[in-house]
Order: structure tokens, then sequence, then C-alpha cells
């Protein structure tokens, strides 16, 4: 399994590809699962065994919500895009 996932038990080129590769995607993954699901916890309430009325207590997800998560989340990946664009060292390290 070591070979297959990682290419063997030495550190080289490839070992490192895979790590970074599964060390970028992994943030992604989660956050798109997370995303999911919001939407079918906001959509469908949570499960009911006992078949009483959940309505009152599921949160309405109003667009107004959406739209301020969404202009919120454009302003932070601007910033950020703009940030690296225009000086990329910035925020890294000294040495």
């Amino acid at each position: 399994i070591v070979q297959w996932i990682w290419g063997g038990f030495a550190v080289d080129n490839a070992t490192l590809t895979r790590f970074f590769t599964f060390h970028f995607l992994f943030p992604f993954i989660v956050t798109a699962m997370v995303m999911v699901h919001f939407l079918f916890l906001h959509q469908t309430g949570s499960n009911n065994p006992l078949g009483t009325n959940s309505n009152m207590d599921k949160i309405p997800f109003h667009p107004y919500f959406s739209l301020k998560d969404l202009l919120g989340f454009i302003i932070m990946a601007t910033s950020l895009i703009i940030l690296s664009l225009v000086n990329p060292y910035l925020l890294g390290d000294p040495d």
C-alpha cells in the first residue's frame, strides 16, 4: 500500500508530488462536503424518526444570507488574488 500511495519508502519527487497534491486537494474536498451538507440540511431538515412536526425547528436559508456569504467570499478571494499577484512574496518566510 505504501508503494501504491506514496511510490515507495524513499522520499523523492513522485512522493512529494503526491503528498502536496493530497495536501492541496483535501481542504477543497472537505469544504465541498460541508457545503453539500448545509444545502441538504437546510432543504430537508434533520432526521425525524418520531414523525413529529419539525417544520418549526428548521432554520430558513434566506437568499439574503446566501448573497451576503457569497459577497464576503468574493471580497476575500479577490483581495487574496490581488495580494498574490501584486506582491507574491509578501506573506512568505523572510529566509
